[in-house]
Formats: structure tokens, sequence, C-alpha cells
């Protein structure tokens, strides 16, 4: 049984029930949130409708009401989807909205909570950018790596722009002003409608080619999305991809957004935006090195009047007063120093002679004679001369001479004899 008519949408099996007595109306409002979140045509819609009271909140969340002639619909539009919107949203805007109708049970009221919003009218237009976006991006030309820094002092700067309307000369008036050192090329280009895209393709090829140019400025003025549509072609996007020359997009106003911007290496807001990115202010330049040449003056002062105070010391050396002093002093110094050398070497022979007299001693002690004089002999074999040391030398019956101390002996061996222990048992 449907408590709110027939309309099995409304029917809600479990309805509270008026026999418990009356309801709250926390009680009241759950049971609303549930009939309506019940609702398969509620859980995904999409609304026409007039954007009144819009407030963009520091949160990023989005708050406004979408109208007809007849009735107003709250709106949420939370900080994750908006930042997919692409495009500003403002009062009076008529817009398709698509998301789920809810209750927001604290202030009682239904609301829609919008997960996708686009103009009215560019549904099938917002469908094919989004899918041109999602293909150039899983191509890699959006990829912040290979964005390129832009010349910190272009010599030589390309408007790829139509040379009439109030871009151009904004522009122009600009970058006169900031940098008048840089030479303008100006590249009559279509911004506007069917021939737009070819144009702007063309005009960049023929800067690229030329090689001189150091930046590239590629943009219009302010319109409606129809207006700034070229910029979101294809081919224009990979004719910024593929440009050899930095290039900076300035297409529109600062909330106006392309497929151009996100290819470019860098997105101006505005035209003039454009000009005053590409080139420093010739200000900032005179006032910087005007700091630096005070700078420098200030660190030229210093060196002087360190070198200064050096240059004083040493002249106040009694050295460079007096030089003949210290050539006396000098004199003296080296002849103390030959005096000690020639000390230092005689007692240096002294204990050398000292030590060889006593090492002479000990090697006399162990000399041949002084052995022999303590009793000791030295048997030769008369034969070849050899001294015999061991028994084997000589054989008995063979003639050795002996050496005494004092004289000598020959001597025939009688016998030879082993010692004890090579004796036979």
């Amino acid at each position: 049984m449907g408590i709110l008519g027939d309309d099995p949408f409304l029917e809600a099996p479990c309805a509270p029930s008026a026999a418990s007595g009356p309801l709250t109306v926390r009680e009241v409002t759950a049971h609303v949130k549930q009939l309506i979140e019940r609702s398969e045509l509620l859980r995904e819609v999409e609304v026409v409708g007039e954007i009144s009271n819009f407030t963009r909140h520091r949160s990023g969340h989005l708050y406004f009401s979408l109208k007809d002639e007849s009735a107003t619909l709250r709106c949420v539009c939370f900080r994750s989807a908006a930042g997919r919107l692409s495009f500003e949203p403002e009062d009076g805007q008529r817009v398709v909205a698509a998301g789920e109708v809810t209750v927001y049970e604290k202030g009682g009221q239904y609301q829609l909570l919008v997960r996708v919003m686009r103009p009215d009218g560019m549904g099938a237009l917002a469908e094919a950018l989004a899918k041109l976006r999602a293909k150039l991006e899983a191509e890699g030309l959006f990829d912040p790596s290979r964005k390129r820094p832009l010349p910190r002092f272009p010599r030589r700067i390309g408007l790829v722009t139509s040379p009439t309307g109030a871009a151009v000369r904004d522009m122009v008036t600009v970058l006169g002003r900031r940098y008048p050192l840089a030479e303008l090329l100006v590249f009559p280009t279509v911004v506007q409608g069917e021939a737009a895209p070819a144009s702007i393709m063309a005009s960049m090829r023929q800067a690229d080619r030329r090689g001189d140019v150091d930046v590239l400025i590629v943009g219009r003025g302010g319109g409606s999305i129809e207006d700034l549509w070229a910029f979101n072609d294809e081919g224009v996007a990979r004719a910024i991809f593929a440009s050899r020359t930095p290039v900076i997009s300035a297409v529109g106003h600062e909330t106006d957004w392309t497929i151009a911007d996100l290819v470019a290496d860098v997105r101006a807001p505005t035209p003039s935006g454009a000009a005053e990115i590409a080139v420093p202010d010739q200000r900032e330049l005179t006032a910087a090195l005007e700091a630096a040449g005070r700078r420098l003056a200030r660190g030229l002062h210093s060196r002087a009047e360190a070198s200064r105070a050096r240059l004083a010391g040493l002249v106040a050396r009694p050295g460079l007063r007096r030089p003949g002093q210290m050539l006396t002093e000098y004199a003296l110094w080296v002849d103390e120093a030959t005096q000690d050398l020639t000390d230092a070497a005689r007692q240096r022979l002294e204990r050398l002679a000292l030590r060889l007299e006593v090492l002479g001693g000990k090697l006399d002690a162990l000399g041949p004679p002084a052995v022999l004089a303590r009793g000791y002999s030295i048997t030769r074999r008369v034969a070849d001369g050899a001294v015999v040391s061991a028994w084997t030398q000589v054989r008995a019956g063979e003639v050795v001479e002996i050496a005494l101390h004092r004289g000598g002996l020959r001597a025939t061996a009688e016998a030879v004899v082993p010692p004890a222990q090579e004796a036979d048992p």
C-alpha cells in the first residue's frame, strides 16, 4: 500500500505507522529520504535549468540552485567533481546537470548531488572534447615531464594570433613596455570559425621553420565556447606538441580552458598574461643590475681596504725598515748554524771511531792468531792445502801440516780415529 498514492515509486514497505503516535521531524525526514533514494529515476537524472545563487566555497565545493519558470532545485557539486568541469559556472547560465537526488536531513531539503555538468546545447561538443582529452592524455601529450622551460631573455618572439583585435594590441603593448629588446613577429592567423584550425597549424609551422624564434605565443582574446573551439582541435594540439619552439598558450580569459592549454609548455590566463610570462621586466632587470653594481663597488672597496692594511703591516716590519740590520742578523745566524754543524759532525765522528775500535778488538779476539795463542792448532793436508776439520778427510799414512801459535809441525797420520759416537759397536 502506498501512503502517498498509488505510484510504486512512492511506496515504502517500512513506512512508520500513525498508530504508534506522532512522528518526529527526524523520522519524517528520514522516511522521505528513504523514499527518494529508493527511486531508480532519481538515482541518475539529468536536469536542465538556469543557475542562480551560485557560490564557490573555500573548500572547493559548489553550491547553487537550478530554476525554470515555475520551480527551483537546490544543488551541490563537491570539489572532486567541480575540478573536472570544463567551464566556469556562473549565475544566469543555462546548464544540464547530471547526478543523484538526495535529502539533506539537517536542513530538511532535497537537493541534486551534481557529478557532471555542461552548458546547455553543448552536450555533443562536450562529449567529443572529453573523448579527445582522454585520448591525448593517454598518448602523453599533457605529460608535465615533456614541457620545456621558456628562454629567460628571448631575442625574437612569435605571435600566432589575429593581426587585428585587442589581443594582439595588448601583447605588443605589454612586450614593448616590459622588454623592448625583443623583436616581435606577428604571424597572421584566423582564430575563429571553420578555417581557424588549419590557419593556426600553418602559422605555427611557418614560425617553427624559421629556426630563429625563441618562443611562440599562440592564442586569442575572450569569447564564447564556440568562439574558442578551434583551440580544442586535435590537429592544433598535435602541432603544439610537435613544435620545436617553446609554446605559450593564451586563449580567452583566465576561466577559459582548452586542449591547447594542456599541451602547451606554459598556459597563460590571458594574452596579456602570456606577454608578461614570455619576457622579464626591464625595470626589474635595471634594479637588479644596479644592486649588483652596488655590491661590486662594496666588494672592491673592501678588497682595497684589506690590501691597504696588509701593505701597511708589511711596511711596518723591521726588516723592511732596516734591511741592513736584518742581513747582519742572518749572517750571525749562519755562522752559529755552521759552528753547530761542525761540532755535531766532529762528535759524530768521534763516537764512530770509538765504536770501530771496540768492534776491532772483538774481531781480533775472535781471529785465528788469537785462537792459536790459546793452544789451538790448524791442520791442513799437504796434498791440496785443505783445512782438516773431520777424521774422514785424512787417510792413514797421509802427510799433514799442523799450524801452531809459533811455528808448525809436519806429521804422518798413523791412523784415523772417529768420534766415539761414530765408532763401531
